[in-house]
């Protein structure tokens, strides 16, 4: 596999580099002076050693053979490698990157690097800093003929949690842009038409689907909302008893009008009553949005249906349709926030997956009333999403 070295944090690697080059070369000062044995080795060395050691960023250091003098526990947790094995053992046998290799060679001519880097890894794709630096044979500045560096230094931060998040947060902003640039376009050229025309005629064709639209651009910014709220650890509820079947039949009954234009049969089933303990603003939006969800991957000629049971203390909420599925690939990220599935997959612009935000706060629902939601799917023959969630509430 492929593990990406970038240069995202270099600022935190560098300054890290930088102390540890200082150090290093006070420490091969004092070494002329001093045998390098345990006896003789001052408490500020140890001190030193045990702070490398225990560093959540990989150091390697190198002779000028290439060849590794020392590494951190990070660093093996980095590049994949035994500490045993790799010491003495050259850079190359340790992290297979010619790259790598070929800069640690530009180290000992003086050339420090922090760019950009790709090296293979042995299992999972991993994303770092890394910064390669000469290692001086001497820290006196003013010495007009400097040796030559004595060895190079490679200090590496493992970046793929905070990728991971930039990654989240530009989908975010491309979903989030798609989804209000459709609504606002239609919303600008059908006024423009109703101005344009000025008659009754265009006004009653027109006026409604703006509001359709208006809707549209409302719900999104209200789950954006509710995200925001569940992940600052504002989302309060306001616990009562209700019944569930008289929480879902006016939400059911409210995407009738959708069903039928989208020319899908919706329906309702009680298996048992569920009255349980809950907030009843927090499952009206599970319903809304697992229903709407079915409604945007289910073809014409589909159905969906929604589904009340009670079930080993809980409630069991569930909504199934008969629609195109998830692929396999996807299931595992389908209630992570932002993430959306292949939007070519859903039927037109109209009916696009949205900004991946309807599954994610669904999971805070279920999780804030200590319950779970989960899905299965075959693709192209559907898929079934239930929550659980406790008849009685928990007690916060």
């Amino acid at each position: 596999m492929t593990v990406e070295v970038i240069a995202v944090g270099t600022f935190a690697v560098g300054v890290a580099g930088g102390f540890l080059l200082r150090r290093s070369s006070q420490t091969r000062n004092a070494s002329r002076e001093e045998p390098p044995d345990r006896e003789t080795r001052q408490p500020a060395d140890d001190r030193f050693d045990a702070l490398v050691r225990a560093l959540p960023l990989g150091v390697v250091m190198l002779n000028r053979d290439l060849r590794v003098r020392f590494a951190n526990r990070a660093a093996a947790a980095i590049f994949g490698f035994e500490r045993s094995r790799a010491r003495g053992a050259h850079l190359i046998a340790a992290v297979p990157s010619i790259e790598l290799e070929q800069r640690a060679q530009d180290a000992l001519g003086g050339k420090s690097a922090t760019t950009p880097l790709i090296v293979s890894g042995k299992s999972v794709n991993r994303s770092y800093a890394v910064s390669v630096y000469p290692l001086a044979s001497s820290s006196d500045e003013d010495d007009a003929a400097p040796s030559p560096p004595h060895g190079v230094l490679i200090v590496a931060e493992d970046q793929t949690e905070l990728l991971k998040l930039e990654r989240a947060r530009q989908e975010f902003l491309t979903n989030v842009s798609h989804e209000l640039r459709t609504p606002l376009s239609s919303i600008k050229l059908m006024l423009e038409t109703v101005t344009e025309a000025g008659d009754e005629e265009a006004r009653r064709m027109f006026l409604p689907q703006v509001l359709g639209q208006v809707d549209r651009l409302t719900t999104l910014v209200q789950r954006l909302l509710e995200q925001a709220k569940a992940e600052s650890g504002e989302m309060v509820l306001q616990i009562s008893e209700i019944d569930l079947e008289e929480v879902a039949r006016p939400i059911v009954a409210s995407f009738q009008p959708q069903a039928v234009a989208a020319e899908v049969n919706l329906e309702m089933r009680t298996l048992r009553p569920a009255v349980i303990e809950a907030d009843e603003h927090r499952l009206s939006q599970i319903f809304v949005n697992l229903i709407d969800n079915a409604l945007r991957y289910t073809p014409e000629g589909g159905s969906v249906t929604v589904t009340i049971d009670v079930e080993d203390g809980h409630a069991v909420m569930s909504v199934t349709d008969t629609g195109i599925g998830i692929p396999y690939k996807d299931i595992p990220f389908v209630f992570e926030r932002f993430y959306v599935v292949d939007r070519s997959r859903t039927r037109g612009s109209e009916r696009s997956g949205g900004a991946g935000l309807g599954l994610s706060i669904v999971k805070q629902i279920a999780e804030a009333h200590g319950g779970n939601v989960a899905v299965k799917s075959t693709l192209g023959r559907g898929a079934t999403f239930t929550v659980r969630i406790p008849v009685v509430a928990v007690q916060p």
